[in-house]
């Protein structure tokens, strides 16, 4: 039998220990409530981890192929507001 491999946010929920500063966890606490804890410490890992792939992506492109134009960037980043603002999964950029 294989085993299931799951994409950043998909699969089922599984416990790790975590440790953070008090005053991080108070802060946490006070704008999402102790119910929302988990759900706001996995959207924060999840968002960090998406950009570290996206930033793997492009100095990868980078190295392949010479620096990206402003004019690129700019056009990169209006293409994925478009996008997620209609996925409705991430927050824009612009």
């Amino acid at each position: 039998m294989s085993e299931a491999t799951y994409s950043i946010g998909e699969g089922p929920a599984t416990r790790v220990s975590l440790s953070l500063p008090e005053g991080t966890a108070e802060a946490i606490r006070a704008r999402v409530g102790k119910r929302e804890f988990s759900a706001f410490i996995a959207e924060a890992v999840e968002r960090e981890l998406r950009g570290r792939v996206l930033d793997e992506y492009l100095a990868d492109y980078e190295v392949r192929n010479g620096p990206v134009s402003e004019h690129a960037r700019k056009r990169a980043r209006q293409v994925f507001d478009e996008v997620f603002a209609e996925e409705g999964e991430w927050l824009a950029a612009g």
